[in-house]
């Protein structure tokens, strides 16, 4: 008697079970890469924390690890990212330049109008391949 699967018939599916599907990760060069996907999520929760350590946290990121992702983009892009605030009485903080909340939000559009433009391609060209 098995302990761990329930009788019956089996309810994992199989490969013929699932449908195609794509994976598109998209990111900005300047020469090197400057801003993606992971930079876009670490600027979105500073954003929303007002803390680049608690932000770091989140993504489960060393602090270091998080300050070098932005000294890197702001290097390549040219600008600041992050207006920075030591600790002291108040607590530190950091809060997004304008540069930088528009650059989230550029690259959000970007993203979101791609994914769009590769839904419609993807369903062209893999049409009767997609399982419904």
């Amino acid at each position: 008697m098995s302990c761990c699967r329930p009788a019956g018939k089996d309810k994992r599916k199989t490969m013929e079970d699932l449908p195609l599907t794509y994976r598109a990760r998209i990111q900005i060069y300047k020469g090197d890469k400057c801003f993606g996907p992971g930079i876009a999520e670490l600027l979105s929760l500073v954003q929303a924390m007002g803390s680049l350590r608690s932000a770091a946290g989140e993504m489960d990121l060393a602090y270091s690890k998080a300050w070098r992702m932005i000294k890197n983009s702001e290097n390549a892009l040219g600008f600041k990212l992050l207006h920075s605030q030591t600790g002291g009485k108040n607590g530190g903080g950091a809060m997004l330049t304008p540069e930088a909340v528009d650059m989230l939000r550029r690259y959000r559009e970007f993203i979101e109008e791609g994914e769009r433009a590769l839904d419609k391609l993807f369903a062209r060209h893999f049409e009767g391949m997609i399982a419904p």
